[in-house]
């Protein structure tokens, strides 16, 4: 049928874009690593605190640190909010009602401050549209150096995207620290002791690590330890 127009309706694709775990539309959509299915990030994170299997297949996915090996599905999350009419807006609605109940900012309502960044920003770069990582929803970390053989950060506050990944803060210590970039892979960063997943992103070890505690988000860093 050529030059037709094909329509599908939205029942059809919903196998595909709902989460198994609450059967809704899928927010904040995160993979397993392991498998690549895909569920709500707090279905999925309230799930594993108590297994280490992946609710669609039941795979083991680690035996003790499940946590470590799903991460956030930024394309999948966005094939969902363009293909199902207002769920972004109307998440947006609830997410700061839930914030508002408990008296509390919503993350994506506080103004970003530029300064707080450790790095010089001009002024174009400030006031370009092109950065859309400026309008993410922003997230405050202290980086704590854990390991005296290891230099300390000469400004241990930063404010970034709650997109950026643990990765992304291993190359920052690594350039500030070890003068290469590429020297990050000699890194580990932890929360609580805890060693985080290099997919992790801020947002997710804020929600799944820190929890209702004030911020900023404390991390500490330190030389890889092989096990």
């Amino acid at each position: 049928m050529s030059g037709v127009e094909r329509r599908i309706k939205l029942k059809t694709l919903n196998p595909y874009i709902t989460c198994k775990i609450c059967r809704g539309y899928l927010i904040d959509a995160t993979t397993v690593t392991e498998c690549l299915h895909t569920f709500c990030k707090s279905c999925l994170v309230k799930h594993l605190e108590e297994n280490n299997t992946c609710p669609a297949c039941e795979i083991v996915i680690h035996q003790s640190h499940p946590l470590q090996y799903i991460s956030f599905d930024r394309t999948m999350q966005d094939i969902v909010y363009k293909l199902v009419p207002n769920l972004q807006e109307n998440e947006l609605k609830r997410e700061r009602e839930f914030y508002r109940s408990r008296g509390v900012a919503c993350p994506k309502d506080i103004p970003v401050n530029l300064s707080d960044m450790d790095a010089t920003v001009s002024e174009e770069t400030k006031h370009t549209e092109s950065d859309y990582h400026r309008l993410d929803e922003q997230v405050n970390v202290c980086l704590e150096c854990k390991n005296g053989s290891m230099k300390g950060l000469k400004r241990k506050f930063i404010r970034c995207s709650a997109l950026a990944t643990i990765t992304h803060l291993k190359k920052y210590i690594a350039k500030k620290t070890l003068n290469s970039v590429d020297k990050y892979k000699e890194i580990d960063i932890l929360c609580n002791d805890e060693l985080l997943g290099k997919d992790h992103t801020l947002k997710f070890v804020y929600v799944t690590r820190w929890r209702f505690r004030d911020p900023p988000l404390k991390l500490q860093y330190q030389p890889k330890v092989d096990i």
